[in-house]
């Protein structure tokens, strides 16, 4: 029998109806499980023993010879390693009802997440801090992060609001690294943290879907940013740690980032999102931040 066709959509997908209408027609959950298969590297013999089953079964599975069980769907995510909104996904082209939920950050449930971010982010003053999503796009900052951002936006576009849900259209972190407008000409050591970030980023594709590929694109079209990306499998990174070195009007500083998640996080708008706190990499720039200069 033939080998499915590529499915033709994004690999990541919302809950509730409009997800279910959003599937695009034709797309098996055999074809999704072969697309994650093929992206871990693994054979059919490879995955159909990690789940316990036999190769032919998840043979006929993937070229839908067979209609796998909601059970078994689980089985393949969770050996897969699927995050939760392509498990969602994988049931749904299945045609099982998801069993994640994905709540908007800006509903009324969100008030107590909200506030616990915002109290997270002042307690990194005077240092910068910002919550992002998976794509890299600004959901809430501290006002040290959102003094940098609002200094590199375009004119007329809407200013950040320290504490508050950030309006769409989101700035993107991952854009405003890239971009020759954005954080980029104050960043004295910009090739070495353009690298770590985009090796990062491109590991993580498989799981930002069509719109993190998209990105990925769309900032290699910036300035020297496709020569990086070109040489990201040639040698090993010659740092331990890449602090990240701002010009400012009081001489250079050095950060240090960190970046955490939700722990128990049950919701995939919770499970999205990354915290990333800045800290003083030396004592001069603990002290020029302190004192107000920088």
């Amino acid at each position: 029998m033939a080998a499915p066709t590529a499915p033709r959509l994004s690999f990541g997908f919302a809950t509730g109806e409009a997800a279910v209408a959003g599937v695009t027609a034709g797309v098996t959950a055999g074809a999704l499980i072969a697309h994650w298969r093929k992206g871990r590297r693994l054979s059919q013999l490879d995955l159909a023993l990690d789940a316990g089953i036999s190769a032919r079964h998840l043979s006929f599975v993937e070229t839908g010879r067979s209609r796998a069980s909601r059970d078994l769907l689980l089985t393949l995510a969770r050996t897969l390693d699927l995050p939760p909104r392509d498990r969602n996904g994988l049931l749904l082209a299945g045609g099982f009802a998801p069993s994640y939920r994905e709540t908007a950050l800006d509903a009324p449930e969100m008030d107590q997440v909200r506030t616990a971010l915002s109290l997270m982010l002042r307690r990194n003053e005077p240092y910068p801090a910002v919550v992002f999503d998976r794509h890299w796009d600004i959901l809430m900052t501290n006002d040290a992060y959102a003094r940098i951002v609002n200094a590199t936006l375009p004119a007329g576009a809407v200013q950040i609001e320290p504490g508050s849900l950030a309006a769409a259209p989101r700035p993107n972190i991952l854009r405003l690294l890239c971009d020759p407008a954005g954080y980029r000409p104050h960043i004295r050591n910009w090739p070495e943290v353009a690298r770590a970030v985009l090796m990062r980023d491109r590991r993580e594709i498989a799981l930002n879907g069509a719109r993190g590929a998209a990105l990925l694109r769309e900032v290699a079209a910036f300035p020297d940013v496709a020569d990086i990306l070109a040489t990201l499998d040639a040698d090993p990174a010659p740092f331990l740690i890449v602090p990240v070195e701002l010009t400012t009007p009081a001489g250079p500083v050095r950060l240090l980032s960190t970046i955490a998640t939700l722990g128990t996080a049950q919701d995939i708008t919770l499970q999205d999102i990354r915290i990333e706190t800045f800290h003083p990499a030396d004592e001069a720039t603990d002290a020029l931040i302190r004192g107000g200069a920088a």
